[in-house]
């Protein structure tokens, strides 16, 4: 685990927490901590109203005075998010958030940070059973483009891959 300049870093505790704990040591680090803290937080309760996809690609940029600017990936997103904001802001207010107006800005961008994860094709190899009734259906198929893709089944799961 990497060391934090001035600091002894317990190999026990998380990357995480050891960062924290860094940013907290001075006032500007506790200052960005501090924002960041809030801006997740109230991005977690402006998503409470939002329909899923769009609670997915909301962020909230930035915070000014009472003004909330949140920031979306395109135009149309944009335009539902607005229509939902007399609905956030209320919600939010109900959350103890002093914020009375939304801006909404368009940041094309926001969604190439995200890493999207893609899980591994599960296959579920045939059994023989499966081969024999692929093998007669092939035989009882008229030549054609549905007899060479059963035909190409049988040779994949033969193979084994």
């Amino acid at each position: 685990m990497p060391q934090i300049p001035g600091r002894f870093v317990n190999k026990r505790k998380s990357v995480s927490h050891t960062l924290t704990d860094w940013l907290s040591s001075d006032q500007q680090g506790a200052n960005v901590l501090t924002t960041a803290r809030m801006l997740l937080s109230i991005e977690q309760a402006a998503k409470k109203v939002l329909p899923p996809a769009l609670a997915q690609v909301c962020r909230v940029a930035r915070i000014d005075r009472q003004q909330i600017t949140l920031a979306v990936p395109s135009a149309a997103y944009a335009a539902r998010l607005r229509q939902l904001a007399p609905r956030i802001i209320q919600l939010l207010a109900e959350s103890g958030w002093n914020l009375n107006e939304i801006s909404v800005k368009v940041q094309a961008g926001l969604l190439q940070n995200q890493t999207k994860t893609t899980r591994p094709k599960e296959t579920v190899p045939l059994d023989s059973g499966a081969l024999h009734a692929f093998e007669e259906l092939r035989n009882n198929l008229a030549p054609g483009p549905l007899a060479d893709a059963v035909s190409r089944l049988l040779v994949r799961h033969r193979e084994g891959g």
